[in-house]
């Protein structure tokens, strides 16, 4: 298992690293365009859909993604759907999680299928916008989000004692949650110190938040960040759950499917965008 695990993180980084760090947009959004389109597909899969019907789903989220591409949506989205996108999370996500595996059946086919549209169409969206904000901010917001599973992880395994949501996924605890906004802290710590060396003159998620906000403006917001990355990661486990799913597909050899790998990035990045708004109007 873990030879398929290393040789699909190589594949993965080969394609995504280059598109990444390189000035023009275009290879990088391309290549995400498609893999949001495979989570549309899974997310069909995961609600009951045939193959052919579950297709039709990864095909709505990528010709949606492409139609507000070539309306110059890209980089140039309201602030209020990002506010109305973190609003769902907040308040739609505790819903879900409060009734559970066995409520997420009870809402309709057709009002899975749209939230899971919406929300990942909107996530591309996030992920387009911050990628044309400069390499500094968009490897900040992934990072921030790599750095809170990465540290919740360990601080669970080595501090875990009370479980966060047992009944949806039983290795998280709330040790863990506290280790992973700890971790993020100290990541945003150190990249205030050396982003300048590294990147000059651009503006990372943490610079960009603590100018316009203030420490304890950035202190909250990364806090917040910290706790949408759970959110997203125990809404996604929770329909694995509710269906009697391990992973969401067996697209990504030893790491199971996509939205496995972007289940944290799906509310993260729309707040980051949200909260860089909020930021740039203060």
């Amino acid at each position: 298992m873990l030879l398929p695990r290393i040789l699909t993180a190589l594949v993965l980084l080969a394609a995504l690293l280059p598109a990444l760090i390189t000035g023009n947009a275009m290879p990088f959004l391309a290549i995400t365009l498609v893999m949001i389109a495979a989570a549309g597909w899974e997310w069909g899969r995961l609600n009951g859909l045939s193959l052919v019907s579950a297709l039709a789903v990864g095909g709505v989220v990528f010709l949606a993604c492409v139609m507000l591409w070539d309306l110059g949506w890209v980089g140039k989205v309201p602030a209020w759907l990002w506010w109305l996108t973190t609003g769902c999370w907040v308040l739609g996500g505790a819903l879900a999680l409060k009734a559970g595996p066995q409520g997420w059946p009870r809402l309709s086919q057709a009002l899975r299928l749209l939230l899971g549209t919406f929300i990942l169409v909107v996530a591309w969206l996030a992920l387009a916008s911050a990628k044309l904000r400069g390499l500094d901010f968009i490897l900040s917001a992934l990072c921030l989000v790599w750095m809170a599973d990465i540290a919740a992880y360990a601080a669970g395994r080595l501090f875990g004692r009370r479980k966060l949501a047992p009944a949806i996924s039983p290795g998280k605890s709330w040790e863990g949650v506290m280790g992973g906004v700890a971790g993020v802290m100290l990541l945003a710590l150190v990249w205030l110190n050396v982003e300048v060396a590294v990147f000059g003159d651009s503006t990372s998620v943490f610079a960009l938040l603590w100018s316009r906000l203030g420490p304890m403006g950035l202190l909250v917001s990364l806090a917040f960040l910290c706790m949408l990355s759970v959110m997203g990661d125990l809404v996604e486990s929770l329909v694995k759950r509710a269906v009697g799913a391990k992973d969401s597909s067996a697209l990504l050899p030893g790491h199971g499917g996509v939205l496995d790998r972007v289940d944290a990035l799906l509310p993260v990045l729309p707040a980051v965008m949200a909260l860089a708004s909020l930021a740039a109007a203060s």
